[in-house]
């Protein structure tokens, strides 16, 4: 237990020195389009797959289970819709950056400190968390953009499968989509993807910096990061969840 509070401790003083002694902005623009490019702009693939099929399934697994004919099929639309805003876009698809961009970001730090890199930034008298850190950080401020796109293919998939897999009309389903909508969600969304996004940036990034050992311990370390990524994505989802929705 005081083992696990040194660690939060480490944790909360290295984002507190992330934005202390800046680098030069002409050094850390290049650096933070780097970032966006390998973090954001790399994960729009996967992330594009990931959601329309996620949101497919979510239509068909509600379509299959409304068998009671009193119950309008235009609650299909509505299930995905709340399914895909609510948890699948911000949160499933948090967890998977959590292997791809976490993973990259403690391999690559964690690279950096065995070659002894980070060494030679601070004997140049360079703030290596700000340097290292930042960029990552400032990516993933265009995090919630990425989970636009996750929660527009989610519901697109759910048209696609409900409507061309004969579960439902076209015009049902875009009735299903706009019943009861509640614009309070989409703010609840991406709030908390927002938080999402600080998380990713800088938990992976704590344990690339502070990893100790050599080649091997670096393909532990992001065992490690991914694992206490996707526990803290899932714990602060339970509190807002609890906050924001009760």
């Amino acid at each position: 237990m005081i083992k696990a509070l040194h660690q939060i401790g480490i944790y909360f003083l290295m984002i507190k020195e992330v934005f202390n002694k800046p680098t030069k902005w002409k050094v850390m623009k290049p650096l933070i389009f780097k970032e966006i490019d390998d973090l954001i702009i790399g994960s729009l693939g996967i992330v594009a797959f990931i959601s329309f099929f996620i949101g497919a399934v979510v239509a068909i697994q509600t379509a299959l289970n409304l068998t009671n004919p009193l119950i309008p099929k235009m609650l299909i639309a509505f299930a995905t819709r709340q399914s895909v805003i609510l948890e699948f876009a911000p949160t499933f698809i948090s967890i998977i950056m959590a292997g791809r961009a976490g993973s990259y970001i403690t391999s690559s730090i964690g690279t950096m400190r065995v070659t002894e890199q980070i060494d030679a930034l601070e004997v140049m008298g360079v703030n290596s968390l700000n340097y290292l850190v930042f960029p990552k950080i400032a990516a993933f401020v265009l995090y919630p953009f990425v989970i636009a796109l996750s929660m527009f293919l989610g519901m697109f998939g759910g048209y696609v499968a409900g409507v061309y897999g004969g579960f439902i009309g076209s015009e049902e389903f875009i009735q299903g989509m706009q019943t009861d909508f509640n614009p309070y969600h989409i703010f609840y969304a991406f709030f908390k993807t927002f938080i999402f996004g600080m998380v990713l940036a800088t938990v992976p990034s704590f344990h690339g910096f502070y990893m100790k050992g050599g080649a091997l311990e670096v393909g532990k370390a992001s065992t490690t990061s991914f694992v206490w990524t996707s526990v803290t994505i899932i714990l602060i989802n339970y509190i807002l969840t609890q906050l924001m929705l009760s």
